[in-house]
């Protein structure tokens, strides 16, 4: 995919408005932080200025974890919550969102996943080495919410140990600290393809009917 996944045009509009659209329904959530390539700062800044809810809008890393390091660097040290969302997945919900932070507010931590329910094999070389058992496995979405010091220290931890992690569940998880799981949502879909624009598409036409 050539073009940059947060500003596809989807149904009439970029992937990454239809994304903050939900966290400015959301209650729960009082501000968003927005990390975008460092090439990309200032177009995000004019498009997003009608965002009541963007505080600012960051240059990001060369990988995930470094953005989120970055955005969370512009979040004031006195909020006592952060919940970290790709960009990229506009088809959540206020309801999901809440109930993330909701479980994270009653254990420290929470994380959006489904139980994976397709058979699941390791392979090398284009060869199956071993069928994995699926019990006990789940699928891991965001949005993804922890206590803001636990976060903090999890990505201290991780930057000085040299430790780069698939989410950031994964850098709390090293601190010790058990993560809540909370059902999500099967349309929660990535766009990391052209091929997930239609359904991506079909979801957000039908949040907009719904009014």
């Amino acid at each position: 995919m050539g073009r940059k996944k947060q500003g596809l045009p989807l149904a009439g509009r970029p992937v990454l408005r239809w994304t903050l659209d939900v966290f400015e329904a959301t209650a729960a959530v009082r501000g968003v932080v927005v990390a975008v390539p460092a090439e990309d700062v200032g177009v995000w800044r004019r498009r997003l200025a009608g965002c009541r809810k963007v505080r600012a809008v960051v240059a990001g890393g060369a990988e995930r974890q470094a953005s989120v390091a970055r955005g969370l660097a512009a979040v004031p040290a006195e909020v006592p919550w952060i919940v970290v969302h790709d960009g990229v997945r506009p088809c959540i919900t206020p309801a999901l969102v809440r109930r993330v932070v909701a479980a994270a507010q009653e254990h420290g931590t929470a994380i959006a996943a489904l139980p994976i329910a397709e058979t699941v094999k390791r392979g090398a070389d284009g060869w199956v080495e071993e069928t994995v058992d699926r019990d006990g496995l789940w699928a891991v979405q965001t949005p993804q919410a922890f206590r803001a010091d636990l976060l903090r220290e999890a990505h201290r931890r991780a930057a000085a140990e040299g430790v780069l992690g698939t989410d950031d569940a994964a850098l709390v998880e090293r601190l010790g600290v058990p993560v809540r799981l909370v059902p999500g949502l099967s349309g929660n879909v990535k766009i990391t393809r052209l091929e997930d624009l239609p359904l991506a598409r079909a979801l957000v036409s039908r949040r907009r009917a719904a009014g």
